[in-house]
């Protein structure tokens, strides 16, 4: 009986610390312009850039560290660089979005991993 309960007790704390693990968070780009994009992402360790996404494309997902992030957007045949300043939390995946407006925005969109 003892064996038993050491047995479930250490079965729990095994599920409880692998449910509890965190994810670093994951990036990709969705253009939805009619023309390419390039796209720059500074995360606290290093830059990530996306070259050439194609319209009405996403990137895949890309794992990146937890904090500040700087994205910036050159798209093909436009004047304006927009960017956006958001911080990242583990257990999540953002999409950086590049509307379709005049001039050209940038939306993040957050979800649970």
């Amino acid at each position: 009986m003892k064996n038993l309960i050491k047995y479930l007790s250490i079965i729990t704390l095994v599920l409880a610390f692998i449910a509890c693990a965190d994810e670093p968070p994951g990036m990709r780009v969705k253009n939805e312009r009619t023309t390419k994009a390039n796209v720059q992402i500074k995360t606290v360790n290093n830059t990530i850039n996306h070259n050439d996404v194609q319209p009405g494309t996403s990137t895949n997902y890309q794992e990146v560290s937890e904090g500040a992030i700087e994205v910036t957007a050159e798209i093909q045949n436009e004047t304006v660089t927009p960017t956006k300043n958001f911080n990242s939390e583990n257990n999540n995946n953002y999409t950086i979005v590049i509307l379709n407006s005049t001039p050209p925005t940038i939306r993040i969109d957050v979800t649970d991993k």
